[in-house]
């Protein structure tokens, strides 16, 4: 046990972070926390096979997203944000709680890989480096990627918008 204090000191101090990554896929807590604790049970399984301890978080979150995406495609099922209760929606007037709800609905519907980058990049306010580094591909990758989830959402909305 004492081997894993690092991953442990660090789920403890982003535990919030993380369980706000799980929580944008499937907007539930009891699935945001399983796949969390997954998440924690899977790396304290494989903590021994890490070589590199400086890259415990980026591995982590790996390892937090594939959890996610295993479980959105298990279940193969979405939550629509109108099915949520008012108290896990942040507090809105009703014509922009429309407009939020549009977006999430639409952010759902992207792949995971663009999904990821837009949840990593503006909910959890990471650096494209940092991103490139936990979704282990360039850094022009993430950039790409979040510039055609950005184009792919506009135009989405736009089509909701003129519905």
């Amino acid at each position: 046990m004492e081997q894993n204090q690092d991953l442990l000191s660090l789920i403890e101090d982003d535990r919030e972070k993380f369980y706000r990554v799980a929580f944008a896929y499937v907007k539930n807590r009891e699935d945001a926390l399983d796949i969390l604790h997954n998440a924690i049970v899977k790396a304290l399984q494989g903590y021994h096979l890490l070589r590199k301890k400086e890259v415990l978080r980026t591995w982590f979150y790996r390892i937090l997203i594939n959890e996610s995406i295993t479980l959105c495609r298990r279940r193969k099922r979405t939550v629509s944000f109108d099915q949520l209760t008012e108290g896990e929606l942040p507090a809105q007037r009703e014509p922009e709680r429309a407009h939020y709800i549009d977006l999430y609905a639409e952010i759902d519907r992207l792949p995971p890989k663009l999904k990821t980058i837009l949840i990593l990049r503006y909910f959890e306010d990471m650096k494209i480096r940092t991103i490139a580094e936990i979704m282990a591909m360039k850094q022009s990758t993430v950039k790409s990627r979040l510039y055609r989830a950005l184009n792919l959402l506009r135009i989405r909305l736009e089509d909701v918008e003129h519905d």
